[in-house]
């Protein structure tokens, strides 16, 4: 089985999350990493398995992962198992409540990269997820990698 992990990362913490869901899922598959600048639609074509991470700037995707996305042709995921995940601060760390309410109102990265790789055809195996930072430019929260591990293993669970 071929498994592709997709990131954009600004200060790290989104590679290391795909590194580690990826690497939990080397045992169900050969498993490549692609930073998304380094990559385009047509390297992921052949893969069996594809999971794309973003960190949420103003409330969506970066603009590399929603370009990436776009240049997917419609149904070329057909078959293939999609996942999304981001990274965000928790709504419980923002001070304002103006900010907090944004939050609430248009969400985080994870489910319009999911809707999109669906739309595209894919298939999700798990429902879209989000591991947060402490800070703006992080680092991850504690406990955050191990929620990674768990999750790649509900997704190694549905392959």
């Amino acid at each position: 089985m071929k498994i592709t992990v997709v990131y954009d990362s600004y200060f790290g913490n989104t590679e290391q999350i795909g590194r580690t869901v990826g690497n939990s899922l080397k045992s169900s598959g050969e498993v490549k990493f692609f930073r998304i600048k380094d990559v385009n639609p047509e390297q992921v074509k052949n893969t069996d398995v594809l999971i794309i991470g973003s960190p949420t700037r103003a409330f969506r995707p970066t603009k590399p992962v929603t370009d990436f996305l776009n240049r997917i042709s419609p149904g070329s995921l057909k078959g293939v198992s999609v996942a999304a995940f981001d990274t965000r601060i928790s709504r419980d760390d923002v001070d304002s409540r103006f900010v907090r309410l944004f939050m609430k109102l248009f969400g985080y990265a994870a489910e319009p990269v999911a809707k999109k790789l669906i739309k595209k055809g894919g298939i999700q195996l798990v429902p879209p997820e989000g591991f947060y930072v402490k800070d703006t430019e992080g680092p991850l929260k504690d406990g955050e990698s191990d929620r990674a591990v768990e999750w790649a293993g509900q997704i190694s669970e549905k392959l």
